[in-house]
């Protein structure tokens, strides 16, 4: 495999290996996307990535990170989204979204503003879910324990978005089960200390993600291709790890899952995190040969020689890139 060369993930044609990484810009109005998003996301096309990515796109309104995510939990929201998908396959690049809910982290400031909670009186809500009632940490918001009939509605959400999307012209979906939020939260049994058919058991603490998978597979046609975002380990003793993530895989794909995209922690304050370049590209690469489900390789990838060297040496399919991207858009041109 080369970075420059196509792929295709079922009906999506990708014209490089390029990855837009999901980004949240906390600019949004009532969950609408505006002009800066426009220009943002239109103009990583205009660079040259192959496939560009929404910022984690909430489900639902208590789904958001912070008041100023995007979201896609009602027709007018999606409407709004259907320039930006129309403009980004213009460019040449296909419109990726990725589907989220916070849980238990939703309901914050940006991060230049300390990422706390946001009380309802200032702009945030109540509502925040979780599979147990346990804070993410001091200044976080308190969750409740999502009721059964709850976590219905999650995976009902999920696939009335991915309907949402598809209609308006996104080709790839990439459902957000990584970082602390809310199908993460279940995965870890850091977070997840439930009794019943979501809790205990690696089976039952991935219920949640497999059947919104099917839920979203269900909802859109074969040509539309789903990722998953994973974080493949927790960095904490006791918590999700690197096998947790090969089994995940395997079911993803039994589901229709098409790539894993393999970032790793944020579930929990007391990570301990072996930064450096590529850091994570080591998961991608063991879960990618244990199972043959594709992945992609995020965090710290910031060289074209670094990344041609992951694509070429079949570590992973696609290169997930982020801050890079921030710096200069057209890094696919340069590169």
């Amino acid at each position: 495999m080369h970075l420059f060369e196509t792929a295709s993930f079922r009906g999506v044609a990708l014209r490089n290996r390029v990855v837009v990484s999901p980004m949240c810009q906390y600019s949004a109005e009532d969950g609408h996307p505006t002009s800066w998003h426009l220009v943002h996301l239109a103009s990583r096309a205009v660079g040259g990535a192959g496939l560009v990515f929404t910022e984690a796109t909430a489900v639902v309104p208590e789904g958001r990170i912070s008041p100023g995510d995007t979201g896609i939990w009602s027709d007018a929201h999606a409407e709004s989204w259907r320039p930006i998908a129309k403009l980004v396959r213009e460019q040449g690049a296909a419109p990726g979204m990725q589907l989220a809910h916070a849980g238990r982290k939703a309901s914050t400031a940006p991060p230049w503003q300390g990422g706390k909670e946001v009380k309802p009186e200032a702009g945030g809500w109540a509502n925040v879910m979780a599979p147990s009632a346990l804070r993410y940490t001091d200044g976080y918001p308190m969750p409740v324990a999502m009721t059964a009939a709850q976590i219905d509605e999650a995976v009902e959400a999920f696939g009335a978005a991915a309907a949402r999307a598809h209609a308006v012209g996104f080709e790839v979906l990439e459902i957000h089960a990584a970082h602390g939020y809310l199908i993460h939260e279940f995965l870890s049994p850091l977070s997840n200390e439930r009794t019943d058919e979501y809790g205990g058991s690696f089976e039952n603490r991935s219920r949640l993600l497999k059947r919104i998978i099917a839920k979203v597979r269900s909802k859109v046609p074969d040509s539309v291709a789903v990722f998953v975002r994973i974080s493949a380990t927790d960095w904490v003793e006791g918590g999700w790890d690197l096998e947790g993530s090969v089994a995940l895989a395997e079911m993803m794909k039994k589901e229709g899952g098409d790539l894993v995209d393999v970032s790793s922690g944020a579930l929990s304050p007391k990570q301990k995190i072996e930064l450096g370049p590529g850091y994570q590209v080591p998961f991608a690469a063991e879960i990618r040969r244990r199972t043959g489900l594709a992945t992609g390789a995020v965090g710290l990838i910031t060289s074209p020689e670094q990344a041609a060297h992951i694509v070429r040496t079949e570590q992973a399919d696609l290169v997930f890139l982020a801050r890079e991207l921030l710096r200069d858009p057209y890094w696919p041109r340069r590169a």
